[in-house]
């Protein structure tokens, strides 16, 4: 029996890998778009038992190829480029694709664990697993809002197990193919490295320079939440996936120079010496951000607390610390 990963050999995909390695699991089928070849890195200290691209993977389902052959499916392929304005493109590879694994798993009753996004709640200030606070600004955001909503209409009669994730801010090792799209941490990493500062967006909707603030998780503690459900059958949902904490852009910048001077063997600074020294750096907000834009994002987590998950979640300096030590190739 194997266990599918999509989008394996992407951000969350891989970390979901590498954690089934750990647990001495490797009958995993890979299943990716490699039209952007430089992401097999992520799976090079991977051990899976295939590899099937992704159109490939749909057409083998639809034929009966894997019938009675998976254990379960974890779903993390989709366009993730909040500015892809294809909406065709998005409507089918997110939409389309999801509906049809989520039918092939519930016809064959087995556990499918998905991603779904924080983007669902749009602009909103209320970050509830609720139809009410759900306002997508973007098409991407609508493409899961739909498929949820699918699942929402499926879970009162499914057999088997069906859990939705609504990823906040998700940082971490495994991230270097996304571009402009990886994370704020990454990004910075990067530029201390090059030029000695880091960039952060002048204020807007309200809060000052570089205080917006999102709810920013640790990807380990995105693969834990994952495995956690995949230990727990029995539950099923929509679940936000988030710390709970949300904590400005800020912190981003001062933890990963704080954590990038440490490796240097330099004293940790505050955020006013940073921009005093001109270590911080304040740039215009971009006009094709602006009403697209989340400025504020907190996981609302009670739903997956009372579905068992109890571990601590880390907080932006620890989890930017150990992340800038990976980057940095430090032991």
């Amino acid at each position: 029996m194997y266990y599918v990963v999509t989008g394996a050999c992407g951000f969350i995909g891989a970390n979901i890998v590498k954690a089934l390695n750990e647990r001495g699991i490797d009958n995993i089928v890979a299943v990716d778009n490699l039209k952007k070849a430089d992401k097999f890195k992520n799976l090079v200290d991977c051990e899976i038992a295939d590899y099937v691209d992704k159109e490939d993977f749909l057409q083998l389902v639809e034929e009966g190829y894997f019938d009675n052959a998976i254990e379960a499916i974890f779903h993390e392929g989709a366009c993730s480029d909040t500015m892809e304005t294809d909406g065709r493109y998005m409507m089918a590879n997110n939409y389309r694709y999801s509906l049809a694994l989520l039918d092939f798993c519930l016809d064959h009753e087995i556990p499918f664990l998905y991603a779904s996004s924080a983007s669902v709640y749009g602009g909103g200030s209320v970050f509830k697993e609720d139809r009410s606070f759900e306002a997508p600004l973007n098409v991407y955001g609508y493409s899961k809002f739909l498929f949820d909503q699918v699942v929402r209409r499926r879970l009162p009669e499914a057999n088997s197990q069906v859990v939705g994730f609504r990823y906040f801010n998700v940082y971490g090792p495994r991230e270097q193919h996304k571009g402009r799209m990886a994370s704020v941490a990454f990004h910075h990493f990067n530029q201390y490295r090059e030029s000695g500062k880091v960039k952060l967006f002048e204020g807007c909707d309200g809060y000052g320079n570089g205080a917006q603030s999102r709810d920013f998780v640790f990807v380990e503690d995105v693969v834990n939440v994952n495995l956690h459900f995949l230990d727990n059958p029995d539950s099923s949902g929509i679940f936000n996936l988030g710390t709970g904490r949300a904590q400005p852009f800020n912190d981003i910048a001062t933890s990963t120079v704080n954590a990038c001077r440490a490796l240097e063997g330099k004293p940790a600074l505050s955020l006013a010496e940073m921009v005093t020294q001109g270590i911080v750096e304040y740039v215009a907000f971009p006009d094709a951000l602006k009403g697209k834009y989340q400025s504020f994002t907190q996981a609302d987590i009670g739903a997956l607390r009372g579905a068992g998950y109890r571990a601590d979640f880390a907080t932006v300096e620890q989890g930017v610390t150990k992340y800038v030590r990976h980057l940095a190739g430090a032991k």
